[in-house]
């Protein structure tokens, strides 16, 4: 079987983590999001082909031609003209069925498996914001209508964009239209397959959605069930609770709730609380719910409640406003 994974998008509403990187590279509980569902997938398909844009040399190097047991193609989305378009660019490599997939959302293994039980199906799951997603309309198990981002509510079961397919989806690619954001749209395909196939509506019991950089922060305590996890070659001379630090780092401070990116230094008497730290960053003072990117330097300063860009170097103040 084959996969189908979309990794070509910006994703402004990650900045500033997305600005030095692509947000399938973002980590959680220290291994990217394009990791996670590789080896959610392994054993399960033999080929995945990865649709890449942003930087995408920088995710081509991170995988490779293969990750564990599967083959990995890469097909070029030069312009982000919509999900349906990523797809169809991988027409001429799909044989038969396929799995189709976001790389930055995080899928388990047990929902794929439910998944491919049937020839058509997609991966739905209870929401607390449905305004947010696609909503799933089903009667009996099957899809009968897709809504995007009502404004009414209609029902708490969105989609998260996860499909099991065959070639018969690129002839319904072909037929849609640009949406009002002047992008083809998968759901609309999908709705035109459902009309003429049963596309099985399957319950996600485990699907980790990254839509913003605080996303990130929930998933990776889900995923490390609340442990600490250290990287390769760090040193931890502090205290670290219910956090993920990266390689090479060095934790001379207190880590509460947090994520620390390779090769950054918490100095002595830091704390750094419910916040991302970005890789090469150095952190003297106090971090509160903030983003803060790579290559970052805080010296003697209070950071709260903001985000802070790549390369910015803050010395004896209290901020709580973003630093672009």
């Amino acid at each position: 079987m084959q996969a189908v994974i979309l990794a070509a998008g910006k994703s402004t509403r990650t900045y500033p983590l997305t600005l030095t990187r692509p947000k399938p590279l973002l980590k959680a509980a220290n291994k990217a999001l394009l990791e996670h569902n590789l080896d959610n997938l392994n054993g399960i398909v033999d080929e995945a082909i990865i649709v890449v844009g942003y930087k995408k040399d920088l995710i081509k190097k991170y995988i490779g031609s293969r990750y564990k047991n599967i083959r990995i193609k890469y097909v070029v989305q030069k312009q982000q003209l919509g999900t349906a378009h990523a797809v169809s660019l991988a027409e001429h490599y799909i044989k038969n069925r396929f799995i189709l997939l976001m790389g930055d959302d995080i899928y388990s293994k047990e929902d794929i498996k439910k998944c491919i039980r049937h020839r058509h199906s997609i991966l739905a799951a209870k929401a607390k914001n449905p305004k947010n997603f696609g909503v799933v309309i089903e009667k009996n198990g099957i899809l009968a209508d897709f809504i995007e981002k009502p404004k009414k509510f209609v029902s708490d079961i969105v989609s998260t964009a996860f499909y099991s397919l065959d070639r018969e989806i690129f002839k319904y690619i072909k037929q849609i239209k640009k949406s009002k954001r002047n992008e083809l749209e998968m759901p609309d395909a999908v709705k035109l397959l459902s009309k003429k196939q049963k596309i099985h509506v399957i319950k996600s019991k485990k699907w980790l959605p990254i839509a913003s950089a605080f996303d990130l922060l929930n998933a990776d305590k889900i995923l490390r069930k609340s442990n600490n996890i250290v990287g390769k070659n760090s040193r931890i001379y502090g205290n670290v609770k219910n956090s993920s630090v990266g390689n090479n780092c060095v934790i001379k401070g207190t880590v509460r709730n947090s994520i620390i990116m390779d090769k950054s230094v918490i100095e002595r008497n830091s704390i750094v609380k419910n916040s991302i730290i970005g890789e090469k960053t150095s952190i003297d003072g106090k971090i509160y719910n903030s983003i803060i990117s790579d290559n970052a330097k805080i010296i003697n300063s209070v950071i709260k409640n903001c985000k802070i860009w790549p390369s910015r170097k803050i010395s004896d103040k209290t901020v709580g406003h973003d630093v672009q």
